[in-house]
C-alpha cells in the first residue's frame, strides 16, 4: 500500500490562533503548525501564520484558499496588516502559479478586490508551546468565543462537507 503524500502550504491573514483552529477543523488536513512565517525575499519580516499539511485527494488547494479568503478580512487593509499579512505562502514555483490562478478565479466570489498575496515561503518560527492548539485546548476562553467561534460557524455554514463534524459539534 502506498503511503499518503501530504502537501504543505502556509496561510496568514488573521490571528494565527484563529487560522490554526480553522484548518485543524478540516478533513484532509493532517497537521497544522502555528507560528510566524517570513517571505523568501525578506526572511526577517515575520507575521502570524500557519503551515498546513493536507491530502489533495481529500481537500484541494482551491478549497483551502477559498476557506482562507472567507474566514479573514481578505479584502481589507487595516492597521494590523503588518502582524496579519494576508497571504498564501507557497513551497514551489508550481504551487505559486496554481495559487495565483486560483486567486484570480476566486475573485469572482467577492465584490471587493482580494488583497491576499501569493508569496514564496521563506522561514518559519513555531509559536511557544503554551499557545499551540490554542482553540481546541480550551474553546471556552473568551477570545475563542468572541473571535474564533464566529469563523468556525462560517465553516459549518458554507463548507460543512469539508469539516470534521466531531470537532465542531459544540457550535450547533
Amino acid at each position: 500500500m502506498m503511503e499518503t503524500e501530504y502537501i504543505k502550504v502556509a496561510f496568514g491573514g488573521s490571528c494565527h490562533w484563529c487560522t490554526e483552529a480553522i484548518f485543524h477543523s478540516l478533513v484532509g488536513v493532517y497537521k497544522v503548525e502555528q507560528g510566524f512565517v517570513a517571505p523568501a525575499e525578506h526572511p526577517e519580516d515575520y507575521s502570524e501564520a500557519v503551515v498546513v499539511y493536507f491530502n489533495p485527494l481529500e481537500i484541494t488547494l482551491k478549497t483551502l484558499i477559498e476557506i482562507h479568503l472567507r474566514t479573514h478580512s481578505s479584502t481589507k487593509i487595516h492597521s494590523r496588516r503588518g502582524d496579519y499579512r494576508s497571504a498564501v505562502y507557497t513551497f514551489s514555483a508550481v504551487q505559486e502559479q496554481e495559487a495565483l490562478d486560483l486567486l484570480r478565479e476566486l475573485q469572482n466570489l467577492f465584490e471587493e478586490k482580494i488583497i491576499t498575496k501569493v508569496i514564496p515561503f521563506g522561514a518559519f518560527s513555531l509559536s511557544k508551546e503554551a499557545f499551540l492548539n490554542y482553540y481546541y485546548s480550551d474553546p471556552e476562553k473568551p477570545f475563542c468565543k468572541n473571535y474564533i467561534d464566529p469563523k468556525l460557524k462560517i465553516l459549518l455554514h458554507e463548507f460543512s462537507c469539508f469539516t470534521k463534524k466531531e470537532k465542531l459539534q459544540h457550535l450547533k
